[in-house]
């Protein structure tokens, strides 16, 4: 079993002070703070600090490395904490397809029907469907990746057929903004399309957007999923 060092005052406040905002955030928009879960990004940090942070609570992690994830998806195998869930939040590279179809509960970085189908055609029939979210470059950036908005439809509806796989919705990272009005406008025209797949008959049901600069904004536009590393974790310059 992976030792455990005594949980750091801080963490367990950062964690408890997220969870404040977002019920602030949720209940001024007029919702239910249940309605918005928190994924912990966890990258580059060990999985001792994952375990601490499953310790007071946590249990939805997000990595962009797969063999980092890995690493710690086995080292926490035998936690007291199980069952963890994993999320895949990165780039996805053909040749990672089969690791991640293998040892992933979610997939929020899918912008390619190629990717979608390796993932489908390499998960384990034995393993629950493959939660999947189409990530959409809502924001038009060259250097960021994620399906352009108006070809959204037509590979949600291609992924929606693929066996082993469940669609559930959209993930977004629009362009950093500072002003809340133009953070707002973005994260508007994500959900959106979201609706847009809802009235096309989809099935979708998740909306992971906002991260610790920007989930107020993001819940207040309808975000069901905010991941959120700095505000729980810190920098992780001094962790690499």
């Amino acid at each position: 079993m992976l030792s455990l060092p005594t949980l750091p005052a801080n963490l367990q406040a950062n964690l408890r002070a997220l969870h404040e905002r977002i019920t602030k955030a949720a209940r001024g928009a007029g919702r239910d703070p249940s309605s918005v879960r928190l994924l912990a990004v966890s990258k580059a940090f060990p999985a001792a600090v994952m375990a601490e942070a499953a310790r007071a609570g946590q249990r939805a992690f997000g990595e962009n490395y797969v063999q980092e994830a890995v690493d710690k998806i086995d080292a926490l195998a035998g936690s007291a904490y199980q069952p963890l869930e994993w999320h895949f939040i990165g780039p996805i590279q053909s040749n990672k397809t089969r690791t991640i179809a293998e040892r992933f509960d979610w997939v929020q970085s899918v912008d390619r029907l190629k990717v979608a189908e390796r993932l489908a055609a390499q998960r384990p029939p034995s393993l629950p469907l493959l939660n999947i979210l189409l990530q959409v470059n809502v924001s038009g950036e060259a250097s960021k990746a994620g399906i352009a908005p108006d070809e959204l439809s037509q590979l949600a509806a291609a992924v929606a057929r693929l066996p082993h796989l469940r669609l559930r919705g959209l993930m977004a990272i629009p362009a950093p903004e500072t002003d809340v009005a133009r953070q707002r406008m973005a994260f508007a025209r994500t959900h959106a399309l979201f609706r847009q797949l809802r009235e096309q008959g989809l099935d979708v049901d998740v909306l992971s957007m906002g991260m610790s600069d920007d989930l107020d904004a993001a819940i207040t536009e309808g975000s069901t999923m905010v991941r959120v590393g700095t505000a729980i974790f810190g920098s992780r310059a001094a962790n690499r």
